[in-house]
């Protein structure tokens, strides 16, 4: 007699349990240029030429970049204080995956290219490929822009450091730990804030020796050194004339290390390829840049330059993340039809796509400016732009990630998605070279200081007058806020959020299409609008704005 019980039953079906259906392909691999319509409008909106080379860094961000990027973050460096005979060696070691990243943006010229071909779209083309590198990783982006930001500095180098800037516009990478003059090409890092004063850099205590004209001992400690196997740091301390720049190399001018000293790399909340430490300078040998007593005038320039990388960094974060929201909702279905056919999901994705590309505009209109120098009109809105940018752009950033985030539901919460690494990368920049108090108080000292740095934003504002009522308005109330003078400092922020929006809504009328322009005036200038992604007017062509940024893959 057989056993029938369901325990003596072989299995009739095979030990698949389903189907995967329903799931987008991944959007790796893909060419953050050649995908992208919008970044490829306003670098041609602003004059760049130089779609060859953003197209060939485009294939390597959205491919193999991209791959290092996951890498790089997954493993993160390592500080080694001595080596296995004691000897003392501070060094940082990276995944491969890292030193390829910073390979391939040496060569595109990331830190040097406007430099060396200065000239009519050179400055947005940098920004182009920033914006994109920040897409395949974000770390790597902070030694890359302070070696960009430090040639206006390093062409104040006295005589024994002037061979310095040649290597640092150098399409040469070399990561090897070797003095300096044995290098084809250089890095620069920053070592500025100290823990009593933060960004209040006339607190610092470290101090300056002189040793010759030029050259000077530095004793002291550094709370952030970002990029400590940069080849040399801008630096400031305290000589008798006052808080003075200088340049400290890891190695000294004899070939011997320099008094350099790492005490621990930071255990941060995002940017994990990048390497962040506290220093330690016993006697280090270092040289004077500028004048004694000038240290902040003369690293203002690296300043200014480091925060128009962190909103055009910002903007690339935004776009990264947007990126994954349309390809996600594009293929895949909820409650039987596409995503993108929900009226709501509809609402946030085109409200994202607006930040998205106002971002982009306001940041390749000021890359504009830099490439028009020149014109002391475009000098000074540089001055005012840079600061509202780089505080607006930065700030919206992390809430941008997030609500792109949740477009992808569950699956964008787990880490084999780059949702979560954008997530914890996106405040860095709101905090990193001033965060956004110091931002406000930034405009407001302009404003005070330098009063043509205002006439020059505000008269970029009045020339698109006359072309919308509702941001006619809107540039009403802020001559209004302006006006008075009682409570500027506590209204700093309020008075930035309104420089900001207008600022996004201007480029937007002046060089962007009328559809773009019109929707984001709607959405964002008109008093009371919900501040929250998905609350856009009825009458905004959703899908229009979709379309338009959705990546081409």
């Amino acid at each position: 007699m057989s056993d029938n019980s369901p325990a003596a039953r072989p299995y009739t079906a095979g030990a698949e349990t389903h189907q995967v259906f329903n799931q987008p392909s991944s959007l790796t691999p893909f060419n953050s240029w050649l995908s992208d319509n919008t970044l490829q409008y306003w670098v041609s909106r602003f004059g760049a030429a130089h779609s060859a080379d953003l197209a060939s860094y485009g294939g390597l961000c959205g491919g193999a970049l991209a791959e290092a990027g996951f890498l790089a973050n997954k493993y993160k460096p390592e500080f080694h204080s001595h080596d296995r005979f004691g000897n003392r060696i501070d060094e940082v070691r990276f995944h491969p995956a890292y030193h390829q990243l910073m390979q391939a943006a040496v060569t595109f010229g990331l830190p040097s290219a406007p430099w060396v071909k200065p000239g009519k779209g050179a400055q947005v083309a940098r920004a182009a490929l920033v914006y994109q590198h920040m897409q395949a990783d974000a770390g790597s982006g902070c030694p890359l822009t302070m070696t960009y930001a430090a040639v206006p500095v390093l062409k104040q180098a006295p005589k024994g450091a002037a061979d310095w800037l040649g290597k640092v516009l150098s399409a040469e990478y070399d990561p090897a730990n070797k003095p300096y003059f044995a290098k084809a090409g250089l890095t620069i890092g920053m070592a500025m804030t100290e823990k009593q004063g933060g960004s209040d850099v006339r607190a610092n205590t470290t101090q300056a020796q002189r040793l010759s004209d030029t050259e000077y001992a530095l004793v002291g400690h550094k709370w952030f050194c970002s990029a400590p196997m940069c080849d040399g740091f801008l630096t400031l301390a305290q000589t008798d004339a006052g808080l003075s720049c200088f340049l400290l190399p890891r190695w000294r001018p004899d070939g011997s290390k320099n008094q350099f000293y790492i005490q621990r790399l930071k255990d941060k909340l995002g940017n994990c390829s990048n390497a962040s430490s506290e220093v330690e300078f016993r006697g280090a040998f270092a040289w004077r840049i500028g004048d004694e007593g000038r240290g902040v005038r003369t690293i203002i320039d690296m300043v200014a330059l480091t925060r128009f990388d962190c909103m055009t960094g910002s903007a690339g974060l935004m776009r990264a993340a947007l990126a994954q929201a349309l390809h996600h909702s594009a293929g895949r279905s909820a409650f039987g039809k596409n995503l993108q056919q929900h009226a709501l999901m509809q609402n946030v994705l085109a409200d994202l796509t607006l930040d998205s590309e106002a971002a982009l505009a306001l940041s390749l209109r000021v890359a504009y400016a830099l490439d028009n120098q020149n014109v002391v009109s475009e000098q000074q809105f540089v001055r005012l732009a840079t600061a509202i940018g780089k505080y607006w752009i930065c700030k919206r950033a992390p809430q941008f990630c997030y609500e792109a985030m949740e477009c992808l539901g569950g699956v964008g919460y787990v880490e084999e998605n780059i949702l979560p690494r954008l997530y914890r990368e996106a405040p860095v920049n709101a905090i990193w070279e001033g965060s956004g108090n110091i931002q406000c108080l930034d405009v407001l000292r302009a404003m005070q200081k330098e009063p043509a740095a205002l006439e020059a934003c505000l008269s970029e504002l009045q020339s698109v007058t006359g072309r919308n009522n509702d941001y006619d308005a809107a540039f009403a109330r802020l001559q209004q806020a302006l006006h008075d003078s009682s409570t500027l400092e506590y209204r700093a922020r309020s008075i930035v959020d309104q420089l900001a929006l207008l600022l996004q809504a201007s480029v937007l009328l002046q060089y962007g299409e009328a559809m773009i322009a019109e929707a984001f005036i709607r959405a964002r200038l008109i008093p009371n609008i919900c501040s929250n992604y998905g609350t856009l007017p009825a009458e905004i062509d959703c899908m229009a704005l979709i379309t338009r940024a959705q990546p081409k893959v």
